[in-house]
């Protein structure tokens, strides 16, 4: 917590995650944001509505433990892509 005084973690289904202090947001979606935005911090601030500064503290955060973060989005995304796949395959079952 000294190297990072804004990050805090949060015990859940999926087990420990880091997240950013005062908001309900992971460090995950936070860098999975940035990403989306070119690596654009303000862009993703703009677009979480957070201070800019929270999310530079999650892309240091990101710097320390990149393998964690990237494999939390990594896992976040499969799960989208098999929701959207069970989705798809009901729609279709009803158009039989």
């Amino acid at each position: 917590m000294d190297e990072h005084p804004l990050v805090t973690f949060a015990d859940g289904p999926a087990g420990r995650r880091a997240r950013l202090a005062g908001t309900g947001a992971d460090i995950w979606e936070v860098i999975a944001t940035v990403k989306d935005n070119d690596g654009s911090e303000e862009d993703a601030a703009d677009y979480l509505n957070m201070p800019p500064t929270l999310v530079h503290a999650a892309v240091s955060y990101y710097g320390s433990y990149g393998d964690e973060i990237d494999s939390l989005i990594e896992r976040n995304s499969a799960e989208a892509d098999e929701a959207e796949a069970r989705w798809l395959a009901g729609r279709a079952a009803l158009s039989r």
